[in-house]
């Protein structure tokens, strides 16, 4: 499909919507990256089935799964004919057979931005935008050694899908490090964006500028810190996240001895003095994290098999788990579940937040340990 570099004058022709926006389809992964997803992936993909077939009950879920796995994931994405909802969740899967390194969608995947009408409101065309990937931080600090196929996905993906797009490589970005209200308004973290191992030639303006060039965005709104120990260099969606105009979640933990608290203070002091672009007001919840450190066990460790020049695993590691990693699709939301005191009161908050959508939990361990959540895997793509 069309190639475009975007220049200025097309700048405010388009822009990312906002999650909570109206769906045409999401895009999956399927999970088979020994390195991620421990004991061949087995229970992850019992996990990837499950929120997929939720996503598929309300809008088209897109699966991209190489021809090797082509006939392991039919067999476990569709329903047999004697199961409920079949007709509805088959219709919606579609398979898309493409080569990935690993399985992460919101990263890999074209970010999409949609046309302004004349009246500055999201009505025309869709498009994605092609960012480079490398893995997190390439050689400064990735986290596999080989990132080739995933960089390629988004270009690959707008071509099978049939969306011209903007391309906005050589500029580093991944979807899950970047949160919008669809307004222009985006939500970044200083430790992920301005990480050495992105775009280290450029500073926060020009870092700012290919924001809003690529994805129109009219303001940035910097956070300093993401969730403790998070690998991706702390991305914005597993701390914050827009449930609506004007209203965020911010992950929080009232225990002053986690090295959470001083990270979310931090954020929130920032967010509280915040307006978004159009000078309104932003209200924080805090959604507390789960109250017991998810961390890696013996099991999960005998699991991986790790390549060379990839990160690895070790005993007792903290996971960054936090409720903000949710996915919105259309009519639903999928909040990540962790067996913890704290998994009842998320609902709790997102259901009130977002009271025209049924919010569903989905126990998240199997994909926490590949070291991402339910918004990770997941990719919008805007009706």
């Amino acid at each position: 499909m069309k190639k475009d570099k975007k220049d200025k004058k097309e700048t405010v022709l388009y822009r990312m919507p906002a999650e909570f926006s109206k769906h045409k389809g999401t895009i999956m992964i399927w999970p088979v990256r020994p390195g991620s997803w421990p004991n061949g992936g087995v229970m992850a993909k019992k996990v990837f089935t499950e929120i997929a077939r939720h996503i598929a009950r309300h809008e088209i879920l897109y699966m991209v799964v190489s021809k090797d796995y082509e006939k392991e994931a039919r067999e476990q994405l569709y329903l047999a004919e004697n199961e409920a909802d079949y007709k509805l969740i088959n219709s919606n899967i579609e398979l898309v057979i493409a080569d990935t390194n690993d399985a992460w969608a919101r990263d890999t995947s074209p970010i999409f931005v949609k046309k302004l009408d004349d009246k500055g409101k999201l009505n025309g065309e869709v498009r994605g935008v092609n960012f480079s990937f490398n893995a997190w931080g390439g050689d400064y600090d990735g986290l596999y050694a080989h990132w080739e196929e995933d960089d390629k996905l988004a270009i690959n993906l707008c071509d099978s899908l049939g969306y011209d797009y903007f391309d906005a490589a050589p500029f580093v970005l991944e979807g899950g490090s970047i949160h919008t209200d669809g307004k222009g308004t985006l939500i970044a973290t200083e430790s992920c964006l301005l990480s050495p191992g992105r775009n280290p030639k450029l500073n926060k303006k020009d870092i700012e500028d290919v924001l809003k060039d690529a994805l129109g965005i009219k303001k940035i709104i910097w956070i300093p810190y993401g969730i403790y120990n998070d690998e991706t260099n702390e991305h914005v969606d597993n701390v914050c996240a827009f449930t609506s105009e004007g209203n965020v979640v911010l992950a929080w933990t009232d225990d002053e001895t986690d090295p959470q608290y001083v990270m979310s203070k931090a954020d929130l002091d920032i967010l509280e003095k915040e307006t978004d672009c159009d000078g309104l007001p932003i209200k924080v919840h805090k959604l507390l994290i789960p109250k017991n450190p998810v961390t890696i066990k013996e099991e999960d460790l005998e699991g991986y098999e790790f390549e060379e020049g990839e990160d690895e695993r070790e005993l007792g590691e903290r996971l960054a788990a936090s409720y903000a990693n949710f996915y919105i699709a259309n009519g639903i939301a999928l909040v990540p579940q962790f067996g913890d005191d704290n998994d009842a009161k998320a609902i709790a908050l997102l259901q009130e937040l977002m009271p025209e959508r049924e919010v569903i939990g989905i126990y998240a361990r199997d994909i926490i340990v590949g070291g991402g959540n339910i918004h990770c895997i997941t990719m919008q793509i805007p009706e």
